[in-house]
């Protein structure tokens, strides 16, 4: 069975790397264009056309892959496998592949549909969540589901840290459920729609910390969002990057956003219920700090706020 395999991040690289090492034939990989990175904008490629060179392994950078139906046919593959491709499949794309096209999603289906699963299930606090592989259909992550695996989401998971645990679990599971394909042994669960939820593409102004929430949401939140697009509050007029936090049982009196506590141990702030200690924070412009440094640096004492804005 020829494989091609769509993705674009470092999350995409590991699953074509098990594949790879389990002897699956992959015919080509298929990729976004190359993107301006940095000051400089020095065209860079993605993580996975990278991996895929340095394995010999034939690279298509559409820019829209539903424009390019003839080229997509030439790769005379069997199946695709998707994983963080970034882009909708039409029909015509799928009937390309005659034993069809499956995706490795990041979430346990029908939960956390959508282009960020691994943020939002840290955000809402879920305590599992895991990889899930699908026949990919037109609809958003709506397609019937081949196989499925759980992992446990630490307190101290960042998204960073459980993406890169789902990415090798993707790995593990893609190789189960191609092997049953081709045995014709694979069996399909269709989702209930009814127990779906959705999640978008999150931006850099949907990260900004609402303190006046309680500590665990918050705390949550904030690893939810590291190592991208990163929380965010205001202190003292300028935008802080808010790193990694732990919610702290108890809190002195305060405001919700007011620091009660600053040392070495890290910067504790008040939130709607009990308050959070910031471990790792950037100030605008500035290099990641750790809080004792942040806090040597007299860059913030008790009484300080953090709030929505710079005023």
């Amino acid at each position: 069975m020829k494989i091609a395999y769509a993705g674009a991040p470092e999350f995409s690289v590991a699953p074509l790397k098990k594949l790879t090492e389990s002897g699956f034939k992959i015919a080509a990989v298929i990729t976004q264009p190359d993107k301006p990175v940095g000051r400089r904008a020095v065209l860079t490629p993605t993580p996975l056309k990278s991996f895929a060179q340095s394995a010999g392994i034939p690279v298509f950078t559409f820019a829209r892959i539903r424009d390019e139906v003839p080229a997509v046919k030439s790769i005379g593959a069997d199946c695709m496998v998707t994983c963080a491709y970034g882009q909708i499949l039409t029909q015509e794309i799928l009937s390309a592949f005659p034993t069809g096209v499956y995706n490795i999603h990041a979430s346990l289906l029908p939960r956390w549909r959508g282009a960020s699963p691994v943020q939002h299930a840290i955000a809402a606090g879920d305590e599992r969540t895991g990889i899930t592989v699908m026949r990919t259909d037109v609809g958003l992550d709506t397609g019937d589901m081949l196989l499925q695996e759980e992992i446990p989401i630490s307190s101290a998971d960042t998204a960073g840290s459980l993406s890169e645990k789902l990415s090798l679990l993707g790995g593990e599971c893609i190789a189960r459920a191609l092997a049953l394909v081709e045995k014709g042994q694979a069996t399909f669960t269709p989702q209930r729609d009814t127990d779906a939820t959705l999640c978008k593409k999150i931006r850099k102004e949907d990260c900004l910390v609402d303190f006046s929430l309680p500590a665990k949401q918050v705390s949550d939140f904030i690893r939810a969002m590291n190592p991208s697009p990163l929380a965010f509050s205001y202190l003292n007029g300028k935008l802080v990057n808010l790193w990694f936090a732990e919610a702290s049982e108890t809190a002195a009196a305060a405001a919700a956003g007011e620091v009660f506590r600053a040392d070495k141990t890290g910067i504790y702030v008040r939130t709607g219920e009990n308050g959070v200690k910031i471990t790792e924070l950037q100030e605008e412009g500035g290099k990641r700090l750790r809080a004792a440094d942040f806090v040597n640096g007299r860059k913030i004492s008790v009484g300080d706020v953090f709030g929505r804005s710079r005023a």
